[in-house]
């Protein structure tokens, strides 16, 4: 026999629908990404380098990304990485 649920109590959510926790800056360093749209025919990319800020009071902007295939660094805003739309953690 099942127990009655408390009408007041909240349901878990389920583990299809909890939100990823969000990214770091402390924890970009040399983690891979894949670019959805290809930069100049370049799609697989490492982050070289956290940006740190003059006073360190100041919140972490920007990350250096080398791209994979042709060693190729560029300057992005970290927060980017968090549009899925744009890039997908990993070598996808």
């Amino acid at each position: 026999m099942r127990p009655i649920p408390d009408p007041g109590a909240v349901a878990p959510a389920p583990k299809h629908c909890m939100r990823r926790n969000p990214l770091s800056p402390k924890k970009l360093l040399l983690t891979k990404w894949t670019a959805m749209t290809p930069r100049n025919r370049e799609k697989h990319f490492v982050v070289l380098r956290v940006i740190e800020p003059e006073p360190p009071s100041i919140r972490v902007e920007q990350v250096e990304l080398e791209a994979v295939h042709s060693k190729q660094v560029y300057l992005l805003q970290w927060r980017e990485l968090t549009d899925a739309t744009l890039w997908r953690q990993g070598w996808v």
